[in-house]
């Protein structure tokens, strides 16, 4: 079993920048692809990035590409997502997934309870 909590959201104005911080427990954590999602009221989760199990190789939606940066660190059990240049429309539950990796949350068995992004205009 792996358990994931994330932390780091919060209210923000556009144009700002979060980091977002997701611990895992469990001694299977670099065996896992790690993935970044988000919903937004009224709308269906969505991915953002995503993270190979060594860190080498990472993915992003094209709505966060050149802003938002996945990255993992494997002996302290945490991946990041350090959002740059934030905009209204990031606003959103954010959630951290582990699995086999990819843009599918089917392709994802664990999941965080989320961590509420707001970003002002």
């Amino acid at each position: 079993q792996v358990q994931l909590v994330e932390s780091g959201g919060g209210l923000v104005q556009a144009g700002g920048a979060l980091r977002l911080t997701c611990a895992a427990s469990g001694r299977t954590f670099s065996r896992l692809a790690m993935g970044w999602f988000r919903q937004a009221p009224g709308k269906e989760r969505e991915f953002v990035a995503t993270i190979s199990r060594s860190g080498g190789s990472t993915y992003y939606a094209n709505s966060v590409k050149g802003r938002f940066t996945i990255s993992r660190d494997n002996a302290k059990n945490t991946v990041y997502l350090q959002m740059n240049s934030l905009k209204p429309e990031d606003t959103a539950v954010y959630y951290c997934a582990a699995g086999l990796g990819g843009s599918s949350y089917s392709s994802y068995d664990y999941w965080g309870q989320g961590t509420q992004v707001t970003v002002s205009s």
